[in-house]
């Protein structure tokens, strides 16, 4: 198991009051690094590091989990980065600031649905396990939180077929208040390859579900490969 996130060391003693088999803590800061090392426990391994230069993957043995209490300003960026990799995780629990949960969950045609949420949903099942106000925390933050619950589908798509709909979120999201015939125009000929998964080109990405963006990503990588 994984654990990311700042702070003195409470989730990983909790993590470890389970039967795990191992913890990989990963922690920047001095302080929560010399916290962690006063544990006498055979089953932590303890790296300073920044998180988003770690390989977990390669870090780490079969049966893969994260558990994290992620960084708000990089809590997007490290999600990217371990859902390019969800067929390696067993199951991932995360706490991000509020809104970026709600982004990750949202549903389509509602205000927080975009390319995190296509993105995340496609990849895994996600569900908003808790939420927790600024109180619940010492010092408290100016935001509230959430606690978001991934567990990646049995069935992950290829390398090809993960950079193809990657490109096609982010056009079709790029410039979300167009209709899909403009905001598609830089992957070529949108409105063929629109006609091509009978979705009309004027459209917006927003209106789209995961099963829509799962056949453009699918017809895009057929057309250029």
């Amino acid at each position: 198991m994984l654990e990311v996130g700042p702070g003195p060391g409470g989730l990983t003693r909790a993590l470890l009051a389970t039967p795990l088999a191992s913890l990989l803590a990963c922690e920047l800061d001095t302080r929560a690094v010399a916290a962690l090392a006063e544990l006498d426990e055979p089953r932590l391994t303890v790296l300073q590091q920044d998180a988003l230069k770690l390989d977990a993957v390669a870090a780490l043995p079969a049966h893969r989990q994260v558990v994290a209490n992620l960084p708000y300003n990089v809590g997007t960026p490290l999600l990217i980065g371990w859902l390019r990799q969800a067929g390696q995780w067993e199951r991932l629990t995360l706490m991000f600031q509020q809104e970026v949960a709600e982004r990750i969950c949202a549903a389509p045609d509602t205000e927080h649905y975009g390319r995190l949420a296509v993105l995340s949903q496609w990849l895994c099942r996600c569900t908003v396990l808790m939420h927790l106000p600024p109180g619940a925390f010492f010092p408290p933050p100016r935001v509230h939180s959430a606690v978001v619950g991934l567990v990646p589908h049995a069935a992950q798509p290829t390398p090809d077929l993960l950079a193809a709909m990657e490109r096609l979120t982010a056009a079709a999201f790029g410039q979300r208040r167009k209709m899909l015939r403009g905001s598609l125009k830089t992957l070529g000929d949108p409105e063929a390859l629109l006609a091509r998964c009978h979705i009309a080109a004027e459209r917006r990405a927003e209106t789209l579900s995961i099963t829509e963006f799962d056949g453009l990503a699918r017809a895009l990588l057929e057309r250029d490969t």
